[in-house]
């Protein structure tokens, strides 16, 4: 199936290719939209089609309710891409996006048979381990907005517009509350490679914590440092695409 086939609100066609001979399911952070894959687009080959999810509560999906679980979430995302899995697929996640795809890659296992040819994840702690953080997504709106403002994934002067942050702090305290309500289910580990990256500055996600996802493949394992905060993902926006193009070559 071709994106011109149809319109699917889950996913932002940036640049469909239908010759392409992967498509690269792309996964935001907490609070983020499809648009952060923007710059991938020119980046990437076109042997790579670059698919950015766009969840509930933002950009093409505005109006539709986010998600406080992420078993109904990995769901509806598993079928609205169904009809998109029919050439080698693989997912790409940041922080919750990265926890979001390894869901999503499970279940799609259990109910189509399916797996991605690999998972590439980046600034997210391996499911299995433990997260000794408080949770944040029921705060007043006062400490939850300076919860949002040490994490430094929202501009200063987002955080300082009273009208954003009337739309955004509902989507953010939804995706927190994904992240918080999980409780992870061991199964048989997947047998596509997993990638992994994290951040040197990084001090959300340790490193023994990103070494931990070895154990969710019996397929090659990699983790690859890069230089910047939690959100590394802006500030390589340049080597993550061709990172991810040198291994998808190799795979």
């Amino acid at each position: 199936m071709t994106f011109t086939e149809t319109t699917n609100p889950w996913i932002t066609h940036l640049k469909p290719n239908p010759s392409a001979s992967l498509r690269l399911f792309c996964f935001p952070y907490a609070g983020g939209n499809s648009y952060i894959f923007r710059p991938w687009i020119e980046r990437l080959p076109k042997t790579i089609e670059i698919c950015p999810i766009e969840l509930p509560g933002r950009g093409f999906q505005l109006k539709s309710t986010p998600y406080r679980q992420i078993e109904p979430l990995v769901k509806a995302i598993a079928t609205a891409i169904r009809p998109y899995l029919d050439k080698p697929f693989a997912f790409f996640g940041h922080s919750m996006g990265g926890l979001v795809s390894f869901e999503l890659a499970r279940f799609i296992r259990r109910q189509y048979s399916l797996e991605p040819v690999h998972l590439f994840i980046s600034g997210r702690r391996a499911p299995q381990t433990k997260d000794s953080k408080p949770s944040i997504n029921d705060l007043p709106q006062a400490e939850f907005i300076e919860e949002l403002r040490q994490l430094k994934g929202t501009p200063e002067e987002v955080l300082n517009n009273d009208e954003l942050m009337e739309l955004l702090v509902p989507i953010l305290r939804a995706d927190f509350a994904v992240l918080e309500n999980y409780h992870y289910t061991p199964e048989a580990p997947l047998n596509c490679p997993i990638s992994v990256f994290g951040g040197l500055q990084d001090r959300e996600v340790e490193l023994e914590k990103l070494e931990a996802w070895r154990e969710q493949t019996i397929g090659s394992f990699s983790l690859k440092m890069l230089t910047g905060d939690h959100f590394f993902i802006h500030s390589s926006q340049s080597l993550l695409p061709e990172l991810i193009q040198q291994i998808a070559i190799r795979s």
